[in-house]
């Protein structure tokens, strides 16, 4: 299957999670996986939140930004072309701490 995000309409999802400003996403989603396209502009962000039921894998293409992992103390910045994994019943942020566009893709499996 050929998932075309260019063809997808952007959708605007304020404070997510509890994070600050928007989360704009392009969502593929068959009832047990998703893949996103996601964007978030300087200065928002995911709010810190628990996989409890899935995973996730963020691969960063564009923009620069922090991931606060699991034990809401480490926070690590990442660059483009690095991936960021957070385990079933772990917890996790994503900030866009740069001045341009943050953008990833994200998939999300239940386990």
């Amino acid at each position: 299957m050929l998932i075309d995000f260019s063809k997808m309409e952007e959708e605007a999802k304020p404070n997510f999670k509890g994070g600050e400003k928007e989360y704009n996403v392009k969502t593929f989603d068959d009832g047990t996986n998703k893949i996103m396209k996601g964007r978030l502009v300087p200065g928002a962000s995911i709010g810190f939140h628990t996989h409890e039921t899935d995973q996730e894998i963020i691969y960063f293409l564009e923009g620069e930004g922090t991931v606060v992992d699991a034990s809401g103390n480490t926070v690590d910045t990442f660059n483009p072309g690095e991936v960021h994994y957070c385990a079933k019943n772990e917890s996790h942020s994503l900030v866009n701490k740069g001045i341009e566009d943050l953008l990833f893709f994200a998939v999300v499996t239940k386990v």
